[in-house]
């Protein structure tokens, strides 16, 4: 391992371990917020002492596979793999904290099993929500795929694959979301797409689309990792 890729890895540790930080934060602070609409046999686990020790598991898990996959990749091949795990990974923590910050006070945990939703919000279609109904679910795997191939190790593999069950949690949120929000959320989810951006949508470049004229105080789609 050259200089650089060792560089590279340990800046990508401190990146991703200040983004897990942050969510876990505002996780456990949301939480602790009055509930609103629950749905699914799961949401009654969407608690702080769960969420905290299903937390802790998880990390407790990648620490101890924490050990380099069997390859021995050509020279070439390794730095493909460092450039586009890095583009993958970095972009991935950017598009997270974007839409972590383009959520606000909406943001909030939700699983494959249960959603919850919480009192007094609104649908929330600015920032990266203009391009995709979830960006930070999207995020976090574009992430997973490029710390799999940043750094090759057991733990990066079954970050990678798990991660996938995010499509299922969003799929999930949906059907709460349209119970909840009616006309306006059919709107939106017309408007714009689940995963990948069109190209109406980028070259608005993130400014407010049509679908801002019917905003109404409604409640918010909640993304969380955890």
């Amino acid at each position: 391992m050259n200089s650089f890729e060792l560089w590279l890895r340990r800046l990508g540790g401190v990146a991703g371990l200040a983004t897990l930080a942050l969510a876990i934060r505002h996780m456990l602070t949301s939480v602790r917020r009055p509930a609103g609409r629950q749905t699914g046999p799961g949401a009654r686990f969407l608690r702080a002492p769960i969420l905290g020790l299903a937390t802790l598991l998880f990390a407790a898990v990648m620490v101890r596979l924490w050990r380099p996959l069997p390859l021995a990749l050509p020279a070439r091949v390794r730095a493909v793999c460092l450039a586009l795990g890095s583009l993958l990974y970095f972009s991935g923590l950017g598009l997270y904290l974007w839409g972590r910050r383009a959520l606000g006070a909406m943001f909030a945990p939700s699983s494959g099993f249960g959603v919850r939703l919480q009192p007094e919000h609104r649908l929330v279609t600015t920032g990266p929500y203009t391009l995709v109904r979830h960006p930070m679910y999207l995020a976090v795997i574009a992430a997973g795929a490029g710390g799999l191939l940043l750094y090759r190790t057991w733990s990066m593999l079954l970050f990678a694959v798990t991660m996938f069950g995010l499509i299922v949690r969003a799929h999930r949120e949906e059907e709460a979301l349209a119970a909840e929000f009616g006309a306006a959320w059919e709107v939106y989810r017309r408007r714009v797409p689940a995963w990948l951006p069109q190209a109406r949508c980028v070259r608005r470049g993130g400014r407010a689309t049509p679908v801002n004229d019917i905003m109404v105080r409604v409640r918010s789609p909640y993304e969380e990792v955890y």
